[in-house]
């Protein structure tokens, strides 16, 4: 007993696991990408309104260029956020699934540059085909990513309430409710439907901008904590 006294004591307490650097990413990516389609918007002209319009037609265009390199830079970034998302989590299946699903969100985020939309509500031109990389950037990767966004916000709070953060679950179950229903209303207004038609790119702005507060605040809540 003396003997395994004396060599517990004499070996060294592991010290506590540091959060992944690649936390930072997540911290920076939605201000960024939210910035970008603001400023782009703003300066945009040529008949695009940020109210009507979505983000993705900014890839449209003479300057399109700079949308779709927000696209593929904040993607890359997501993944990465996800990566030390997932050397933050520790146990059960929630700590694979939530990494996995933010992952998929920042491959659609790339896809969705790579793979421009075709022209919607007039803009650029008032009728257009529907082309192969429209498609894909429709059903390929924005579809897929905002549904994996919507569940990992939902799924998170299951995970997180079982880690005894209530706060985190209520608000990422409320964020993933939100974000499903602005998600909606901002089809529907892409679909032509009244009275969506006029708002839709308001929805979807504000969609994306309750997914990118959520990742923000999962970013600090991982880099804050050390389990």
């Amino acid at each position: 007993m003396t003997t395994l006294t004396a060599v517990a004591a004499a070996t060294p307490a592991r010290p506590p696991s540091r959060p992944s650097r690649l936390l930072v990413a997540g911290l920076l990516v939605g201000p960024l990408f939210t910035a970008a389609y603001l400023v782009e918007g703003a300066f945009r002209g040529h008949g695009y309104d940020p109210l009507r319009h979505p983000v993705s037609s900014l890839a449209l265009g003479p300057h399109g260029w700079e949308q779709i390199v927000t696209f593929v830079v904040c993607g890359l970034l997501t993944v990465l956020f996800a990566v030390g998302l997932r050397r933050s989590l520790r146990g059960g299946a929630g700590a694979l699934v939530v990494p996995l699903l933010v992952g998929v969100w920042g491959v659609a985020l790339v896809g969705a540059g790579v793979f421009v939309t075709d022209p919607i509500g007039g803009y650029p031109t008032a009728a257009s085909p529907v082309t192969w990389h429209g498609r894909l950037h429709d059903v390929a990767f924005s579809l897929p990513g905002f549904l994996a966004l919507t569940l990992v916000m939902l799924i998170a709070g299951v995970v997180f309430a079982r880690r005894r953060s209530g706060w985190f679950a209520v608000y990422s179950v409320l964020s993933g409710l939100t974000f499903a229903a602005f998600f909606v209303f901002a089809t529907m207004g892409f679909s032509g439907a009244d009275p969506w038609v006029s708002v839709g790119g308001l929805w979807q702005r504000l969609c994306v901008s309750v997914g990118w507060l959520w990742l923000f605040a999962l970013a600090a809540k991982r880099r804050a904590t050390t389990d």
